[in-house]
């Protein structure tokens, strides 16, 4: 639920609309065209992404509920099927929705299918086969077809018919055991950070398989696996095993590989620094704290001096850090080229001055809602501009539209198919009486 303390009109006097994009620039993805099958985080993400690149992204949703992450909390007071968690994953797609398993809801999908440049899914594997929607049927329809799959431990093998979510790849990837401190149980990110990174690796794989289909005409299929996308999460840890035999110790907030490397507290609040090499230590301790004996120590002047002696280092730092607030220090770390930052928690991250000049967060006009808050892509593109944002669809918002222009059925066609309930359209729930309406000036 929304939490009633902090109702989202609050939000209208914090937050801009976004800056419309050039009149007339062109899209870096203009006239291709997804058909979305994906649901969840890793599916959503990566072709939420393709749309903002300006594909047209068609999302097939099933009758009734629709994508089940619509439901994932909080939810918007006036729709029940607007999660906040939804809204982040599946902007600038149009939704419609059809029963894959009746003849002619498939009938719909595969026509749609025929029409695209990009088919993408990630339901568990062997799915959309008994659907008669796998790779080959798609194929044998639209041979320069790409088909994006996405699943937990890959489409074949002897785990492929297992399940995965974000928290079990941490966990048998070695992620888990990689962080937190030393004397408890590692601990899996808050963040869905395989999730994620895997939809940024399917946007990716699909963007190469685009990419290579303009210089040879040919589609393909494309696979990603959120557990071997877990496992190059690692990072280079993985590399390090293999040369060491040692598995990775948690060190909390330090590194193991810099030194020093942490969260320190200044007189007000805490901080992150990060000496990634000597020479910022060297401007560290001569310049900011002005400790002519730090820099000149033979054994400090060197990365593993320095973590061999970190338990004697951090005591030092935090003196004398605690003898000043952070507004005293940021300048001089800047000053000095300090890579350093304050600890913050997410609404002071949406809030900071570094956050509103890269214009992260805005507010969007939505049809039947007024706005909704907007969280946008980290791509700048200087002559292909990202396209201007629109919320995530209703179930079925676009149903009527997408029969009727891009497969061109006509009136009838449309009605028979809705009274036959193999599509639907989804308007969303309206506003209960008397609920307060959150309006764009």
């Amino acid at each position: 639920m929304v939490n009633t303390a902090f109702p989202l009109s609050d939000l209208a006097n914090e937050f801009p609309l976004p800056t419309p994009r050039p009149s007339g620039a062109p899209k870096a993805l203009e006239g291709i065209r997804v058909v979305d099958f994906t649901h969840f985080i890793a599916g959503p993400l990566a072709t939420m992404m393709l749309a903002d690149m300006g594909a047209d992204v068609i999302k097939i949703e099933a009758l009734g509920r629709g994508d089940e992450f619509r439901y994932y909390p909080p939810r918007h007071p006036d729709d029940a099927t607007l999660g906040a968690p939804y809204l982040w994953a599946n902007r600038n797609k149009r939704s419609i929705a059809l029963d894959l398993k009746s003849p002619e809801g498939l009938k719909v999908a595969l026509e749609l299918v025929a029409t695209a440049d990009v088919v993408a899914e990630n339901f568990s594997t062997g799915v959309m086969e008994r659907l008669g929607l796998g790779y080959e049927a798609c194929k044998a329809l639209n041979p320069k077809l790409i088909y994006c799959s996405v699943s937990a431990y890959g489409r074949d093998g002897s785990f492929a018919d297992r399940l995965g979510f974000d928290p079990i790849a941490q966990a048998e990837s070695g992620f888990v055991s990689m962080n937190g401190y030393a004397d408890r149980m590692g601990v899996r990110a808050l963040s869905p950070v395989m999730d994620i990174s895997t939809a940024m690796m399917a946007c990716n794989a699909m963007l190469g398989a685009l990419l290579a289909r303009e210089r040879s005409g040919e589609g393909q299929s494309v696979e990603l696996a959120l557990f071997d996308n877990a496992m190059l999460m690692t990072g280079y840890a993985t590399m390090q095993h293999l040369f060491t035999g040692a598995d990775p110790q948690r060190h909390g907030n330090t590194s193991p590989d810099t030194c020093p490397s942490g969260v320190f507290q200044a007189a007000d609040k805490p901080f992150y620094i990060n000496c990634g090499n000597d020479k910022i230590f060297q401007r560290l301790a001569a310049g900011v704290l002005e400790r002519p004996d730090l820099a000149n120590d033979p054994v400090l002047a060197d990365r593993n001096g320095r973590i061999a002696r970190r338990a004697e280092l951090f005591p030092i730092l935090d003196e004398a850090f605690a003898q000043h607030p952070w507004s005293y220090w940021q300048p001089r770390m800047r000053e000095a080229a300090i890579p350093c930052g304050e600890v913050r928690t997410v609404g002071e991250a949406l809030r900071s001055k570094e956050a509103r000049e890269r214009g992260i967060v805005s507010r969007i006009p939505h049809p039947t809602l007024g706005w909704l808050p907007n969280i946008t892509l980290p791509i700048r593109y200087s002559r292909t501009p990202v396209v201007d944002p629109k919320p995530a669809p209703l179930i079925g918002e676009h149903t009527h539209e997408i029969l009727r222009d891009t497969l061109g059925y006509d009136a009838q066609r449309v009605e028979q198919l809705l009274e036959a309930g193999a599509a639907s359209t989804g308007p969303g729930k309206p506003a209960a009486p008397g609920a307060v309406k959150v309006r764009n000036e």
